[in-house]
């Protein structure tokens, strides 16, 4: 048997420190966004304001998954806890998904009874939130596409980022038109735009839990390379899967050519595996002909 045996630093463990200073600044606007409301008597911010605690759970739930992600294996977790990030992000899925079908019913009976709001108080905490949720985004954005619970934690900021956005031009409309249907129509929007993209994160973590084939790995090609290697007669039985964003894992079972070495065979595999494709661990069997031809091969 060949297996890598280090643990794997995820791609949600590299960006700790961007997430954490995220973080702390959504939770210092949402403070800002429960007084602003309570001050302004805002309907508006005080329901954004109950958005964003569910924003800030999300973020800090994506924290907490890394911290279990970084716990050493073992005897009981031999991979350690990696699934938690991807569990993370199944949460923040489907939390946001909800919260997009909250923000379309809310907009539907805004629109049959648009309320009046004080659009002075709205706009100016819109737009300190506007401010942070675009440093938000940008502290994000390079380690959304690393990781699955990152981009979960991504998609939270940048629904609050838009729903900022949203409420800045809708207060604009009702200050200077006095139109309140402005509100419903531009929350409406928001909540279009966010679904379709927290969709397709929901099917990446569902596909990572069913250990489907990673999508950075071309499997056919990899299968290709590791039948062409030296001293390899065929490959059989091989699964790529993923244990979280960033850190795949393979097992395959090699048959031996003739006068091959056992060693040398196994060296080449784990080598190419490692080297040529994105993968962490590797557990690479090595057989000869007259036992393969016992297994059932996939």
């Amino acid at each position: 048997m060949g297996h890598g045996h280090t643990h794997e630093i995820s791609a949600a463990g590299r960006n700790k420190k961007p997430l954490l200073i995220v973080f702390c600044l959504t939770f210092f606007y949402l403070i800002v966004e429960v007084i602003g409301g309570l001050w302004t008597g805002s309907l508006a911010l005080l329901a954004d304001a109950g958005h964003m605690l569910t924003d800030v759970a999300g973020v800090g739930l994506a924290l907490l998954a890394i911290w279990f992600a970084e716990k050493p294996a073992s005897p009981e977790k031999t991979y350690g806890y990696y699934r938690v990030e991807i569990l993370a992000a199944l949460t923040n899925a489907v939390v946001l998904i909800f919260i997009s079908l909250y923000i379309l019913y809310e907009a539907y009976e805004r629109f049959r009874n648009p309320p009046e709001v004080q659009s002075v108080g709205m706009l100016a905490v819109a737009s300190i939130g506007l401010v942070i949720n675009i440093v938000g985004v940008f502290i994000l954005r390079s380690g959304s596409k690393e990781s699955l619970n990152m981009k979960g934690a991504y998609f939270e900021v940048l629904s609050d980022m838009l729903t900022s956005v949203g409420v800045i031009i809708a207060g604009v409309i009702m200050l200077t038109t006095g139109w309140y249907y402005a509100d419903p129509l531009i929350s409406a929007g928001i909540g279009l735009f966010i679904l379709p993209r927290t969709w397709a994160l929901l099917k990446d973590a569902v596909a990572v839990l069913l250990e489907g084939t990673p999508s950075d790995v071309n499997i056919a090609a990899l299968r290709e390379t590791l039948s062409q290697l030296e001293g390899v007669a065929e490959i059989h039985d091989l699964h790529v899967w993923s244990l979280t964003s960033g850190v795949n894992a393979l097992s395959v079972h090699a048959v031996l050519a003739d006068g091959a070495e056992h060693d040398d065979v196994l060296q080449r595999v784990h080598d190419s595996c490692t080297g040529e494709f994105k993968i962490a661990h590797v557990t690479a069997q090595t057989e000869r002909a007259d036992f393969a031809c016992h297994e059932a091969h996939l």
